[in-house]
């Protein structure tokens, strides 16, 4: 159980592993490794958190997440590829009557954002003097309205004012 180039032991290889896996909790990782039946809660976290600030430990914990996240992105473009293809086969040899070529011309056309709704919003920053303006032109508005409305109801006598 020596240290190769890395620096690690095989207990801390695997708990970087562990760790860079996203399933285990730093606690957990150092449980799942390490034999911690006999401490307490609180000793596991200081043990974990020692091992994961080790240099080459993090190092390994950052290279690690950081190939994942290569190959997740690998495998997606992968998949989208295949995806894709599979669609220009579908859109170029079905049947013109056959929906799915349809279907397959507007999937591919959604794939690469040609029916994404653009709202523009220009909203143009205003002071409070200029809203309290143009609520007061407003409501001078709905008054005279309000004014010229009543003029043409009857009053009293039954004659229009």
């Amino acid at each position: 159980m020596g240290r190769p180039r890395s620096g690690l032991t095989d207990k801390q290889r695997l708990f970087a592993h562990a760790l860079a896996s996203g399933k285990y909790s730093i606690s957990d990782a150092y449980r799942e490794v390490y034999s911690a039946g006999n401490m307490s809660g609180p000793a596991v976290r200081v043990e974990a958190s020692r091992l994961a600030a080790n240099p080459n430990v993090s190092l390994m914990v950052e290279k690690l997440r950081s190939d994942m996240a290569v190959a997740e992105r690998a495998m997606a473009l992968s998949d989208r590829d295949r995806v894709l293809e599979k669609l220009r086969t579908w859109m170029d040899h079905a049947d013109a009557t056959d929906g799915n070529k349809l279907r397959a011309a507007e999937l591919l056309g959604k794939s690469v954002g040609l029916f994404k709704d653009v709202t523009i919003s220009t909203d143009s920053e205003r002071s409070s003097n200029e809203v309290a303006a143009e609520i007061e032109r407003k409501l001078e508005n709905l008054i005279g309205e309000a004014e010229s409305a009543q003029d043409l109801l009857p009053g009293k006598d039954g004659v229009l004012n």
